[in-house]
């Protein structure tokens, strides 16, 4: 058995089969990034160790000897197969590695806890779960699928539509001592949270006529605005996929029977290369299979 203890220094042979394919330091120097006073130290350091000359030297002319050429040789299938080696892992890596981008709200209230079931199912996926408000570029940005909440048109990507949304407001058991509004003409505009969803549509369908409310905190994130509301600072208006969790803890109270259905859908996207990936194909197929669930559990809220 070999004695890998014995072995020279991996840093020092690699600087030597560079300096014996350029015949030349300062071009080996540049391939491994050092100097080429170091290189040529480690050549003869290399050669004490082995006990041979490697190269011969007449000033700054440089000549690989035959014993050179045989080491030189073999060191370079050796540090190939290595190489190799490593890119097999890398890409095998690579095939199991599934990065998805989505809404942050709906990432962290709906994806991420169903996810532990993906992972069961297929335990060597490593996936990435990217939250982000803005429209990645799926393709530039290496994202393998994207869950979206718009209108479906992403030119350049293929699209399926999940499921609709709605809105209705939510309020904390806490909300006004515990004292909830029990009709929409109950609202106190003051108390209402603002996000970039609109209340007027929601107010045109309660019959109510308000303004769309304007001042105070407006929130970016649905799931600060939900926050906001469960810390009892005012009514929220809220789409049902992303606030389901709190209303079925009882965290907020869905007040009155009045939903407006939301313009926007969730659509999955991805490049149409992107199928070809055998983890691209199980996590559109498990999402698909989640969804169908939720529509039949939900029913009407999110067709």
């Amino acid at each position: 058995m070999t004695d890998l203890h014995r072995l020279p220094n991996l840093v020092t042979l690699r600087a030597f089969e560079a300096a014996a394919r350029h015949q030349n330091f300062s071009r080996a120097a540049n391939e491994v990034h050092v100097t080429p006073g170091a290189v040529s130290h480690q050549v003869r350091a290399l050669e004490q160790d082995l006990g041979v000359a490697l190269f011969t030297r007449s000033g700054k002319r440089l000549t690989i000897t035959p014993q050179g050429t045989r080491f030189a040789q073999a060191l370079r299938k050796a540090l190939q197969d290595i190489s190799d080696a490593t890119q097999a892992l890398r890409d095998e890596t690579r095939q199991k590695r599934l990065t998805v981008s989505a809404l942050p709200s709906f990432a962290a209230r709906w994806l991420a806890p169903r996810l532990g079931k993906f992972m069961d199912r297929y335990p060597d996926t490593e996936m990435l779960l990217q939250s982000s408000g803005e429209l990645q570029d799926l393709a530039r940005d290496g994202i393998d699928v994207g869950i979206r909440f718009g209108q479906g048109q992403y030119p350049g990507l293929t699209v399926e539509r999940l499921m609709g949304d709605s809105y209705y407001p939510v309020a904390s058991p806490s909300y006004n001592r515990g004292r909830l509004p029990v009709t929409p003409r109950q609202l106190k505009p003051n108390h209402l949270l603002r996000s970039n969803e609109p209340w007027l549509p929601w107010f045109h369908a309660a019959n109510l006529k308000l303004a769309e409310p304007t001042g105070g905190v407006r929130f970016q994130d649905l799931s600060m605005l939900i926050r906001s509301a469960v810390a009892g600072d005012g009514v929220a208006l809220v789409r049902h996929v992303v606030v389901g969790q709190e209303v079925d803890s009882g965290e907020l109270v869905r007040l009155f029977n009045v939903a407006v259905k939301s313009p926007a859908d969730y659509y999955l996207a991805y490049p149409p290369q992107a199928l070809q990936k055998p983890q691209v194909q199980a996590f559109r197929q498990w999402l698909l299979e989640e969804v169908s669930t939720f529509k039949k559990q939900i029913g009407e809220a999110v067709a």
